[in-house]
């Protein structure tokens, strides 16, 4: 892969085989070309990464669809991905704190994924926006 565009999915075979350390540096440089400014800009292109995999494993998560679906609620692809990364992030959190994650952690992350709308991540996050 040569370059990253968060508005278009990426091919999901070359993303997989991109080396994951590119594909950090393809998102950073995306963000550094649009002049987005963001606080943390090494965890947002984390962010971005595990997203975009787990969306390249296609069913294998719910992500790809939710992201499709975040999409015909009205979010652009950028604003989907954005709002997958911002439930895979507070799934993080619960499970670096010890929360109760239950027998299969990704049972919450999914089950939280699915019930995610284009609405209510707008209403939590304000409007969409660049970044």
């Amino acid at each position: 892969m040569e370059t990253y565009d968060p508005l278009k999915a990426p091919d999901p075979v070359s993303w997989l085989e991109t080396d994951e350390g590119e594909r950090l540096i393809l998102v950073l440089d995306y963000h550094s070309e649009a002049g987005d400014e963001l606080p943390n800009e090494e965890l947002h292109a984390s962010l971005h990464v595990a997203v975009e995999n787990q969306a390249a494993m296609g069913q294998e998560t719910p992500v790809q669809a939710t992201i499709a679906r975040l999409m015909q609620e009205g979010l652009d692809r950028h604003d989907a991905v954005h709002a997958v990364a911002s439930v895979l992030a507070e799934h993080m959190h619960d499970l670096m704190h010890g929360g109760n994650v239950g027998a299969d952690p990704n049972e919450r992350y999914f089950k939280r994924l699915n019930e995610l709308t284009a609405a209510q991540w707008i209403e939590d996050y304000g409007s969409p926006s660049s970044g």
